[in-house]
């Protein structure tokens, strides 16, 4: 593999083309390894970020993927469609929070993001409300690396403060202390409550993501902060729009995040494990009352339409993957994961240069006193086998729920041998 070009030509993600990161050569995938060109396989962590829930080379994807080629790879959706996407939009509708019964399939997580904002927007300008065109956010949210997208992120945390000068200018509420599991103070959502309030003529929608924050610091909250935060959106004809694109499909221990509030949003976004980790594919839903105002409105259709959208092969696949899903004890790996995560990375609590250590459902979490040196951290990971993607302060795990307890184990004793020599 031509190492060499890659380092002199290739962008990957949040890298320099000048100083590049290491980079690891990967010839093959199976179960919950990927497997390096020198042979060694790595258990990985990270789900190949959040998406692969399933694992690597899964049967029952590749037999989907393998039919529905045989039968088409991709037609345009614009006048026509085809039976993979209806029946994946008629799983959505049936297993996604009550009311969402709308579905625009669409190309990545941030595109979802970007579809989301443009129905909110559209829809107040349908009723003639124009001046209802910012959007609340909470900081430490992070929804993606588009520019509206990179607008709702946290300024700070969202890695997206060189474009400030470029990005629509939103609202943003402190992110929720409470923490999961705890009843939310009327403090926690007290200046949330004021700018709502305060901007409720100007505001479209509150976006976040519910329960887990994300790439913007892996942060877990309570879920009486989601339910209060629905009432006041009620309160005040805001919509909420729900970005599970990191937690739909179990990873937080419920199918969808919001689901341990018992909310229904006016628009959800799903992305990243919609086809188990296999292609690019992402889905926005909404509520009828949102589809009958953007249609009755001065258009008179929504006004966005991939070139991909609602690609056949990658519909098929995330049909079998939701199959696949649904017919596994999904829940209960789940909640297996969650506790060996929690009593195998307690010892870390004790380690001088670690300022927290958390974990719900499949998701377990690390926060160090300073930034990690990801390069030298990553390298001391692969020698013990396993593959993790830190970033800044925060060294994370969100592994494949099919992983053994052995494996577990060893992700997990990796992280505490590595990052227990950290002062």
């Amino acid at each position: 593999m031509d190492l060499e070009f890659d380092r002199k030509h290739i962008w990957h993600p949040y890298a320099s083309l000048f100083n590049p990161p290491p980079v690891y050569p990967v010839v093959r995938a199976e179960g919950v390894r990927i497997f390096l060109e020198d042979g060694r396989g790595l258990i990985d962590g990270m789900s190949s970020w959040w998406s692969a829930l399933h694992g690597y080379n899964v049967p029952e994807l590749n037999r989907a993927l393998r039919a529905q080629m045989e039968q088409m790879s991709h037609v345009m959706f614009g006048g026509l469609t085809h039976e993979p996407a209806i029946a994946l939009c008629r799983k959505l509708v049936e297993i996604t929070p009550p009311g969402l019964n709308r579905v625009f399939l669409a190309d990545s997580g941030s595109v979802s993001v970007e579809v989301a904002i443009k129905m909110a927007l559209q829809f107040w300008h349908a009723q003639g409300k124009p001046g209802k065109h910012k959007l609340l956010a909470l900081r430490n949210g992070y929804h993606g690396d588009t520019f509206g997208a990179m607008a709702t992120c946290d300024p700070v945390t969202g890695m997206h403060h060189l474009f400030a000068g470029q990005l629509v200018q939103h609202l943003f509420a402190p992110a929720p202390q409470t923490s999961f599991g705890q009843p939310c103070p009327d403090g926690d959502i007290g200046e949330l409550a004021q700018l709502v309030a305060q901007h409720r003529e100007q505001l479209a929608a509150v976006i976040l993501e519910p329960i887990v924050q994300g790439a913007g610091g892996m942060r877990f909250y309570s879920a009486d902060y989601l339910r209060r935060v629905k009432a006041l959106c009620d309160e005040y004809d805001l919509l909420l729009i729900a970005d599970e694109i990191a937690t739909g499909f179990g990873r937080s221990g419920q199918l969808f995040a919001c689901d341990h509030a018992a909310v229904s949003p006016d628009i959800l976004t799903l992305g990243k494990a919609l086809t188990g980790g296999t292609l690019t594919l992402a889905a926005t839903l909404c509520s009828d009352r949102i589809a009958q105002g953007i249609c009755s409105g001065e258009a008179g259709v929504f006004m966005h339409g991939p070139t991909f959208m609602g690609n056949p092969l990658a519909c098929a696949v995330a049909n079998a993957s939701i199959d696949l899903l649904l017919s596994s004890p999904w829940q209960h790996r789940v909640e297996s994961i969650e506790a060996q995560l929690k009593e195998q990375l307690a010892p870390l609590e004790q380690a001088g240069g670690v300022a927290d250590v958390r974990a719900l459902g499949a998701i377990g979490v690390v926060q160090m006193r300073e930034p990690v040196p990801m390069a030298s951290l990553q390298a001391a990971l692969i020698e013990r086998g396993v593959w993790l993607r830190p970033f800044g302060k925060l060294v994370y795990t969100m592994p494949p729920y099919i992983i053994s307890e052995a494996d577990l184990t060893q992700l997990t004793a990796a992280m505490v041998d590595v990052l227990g020599e950290i002062d």
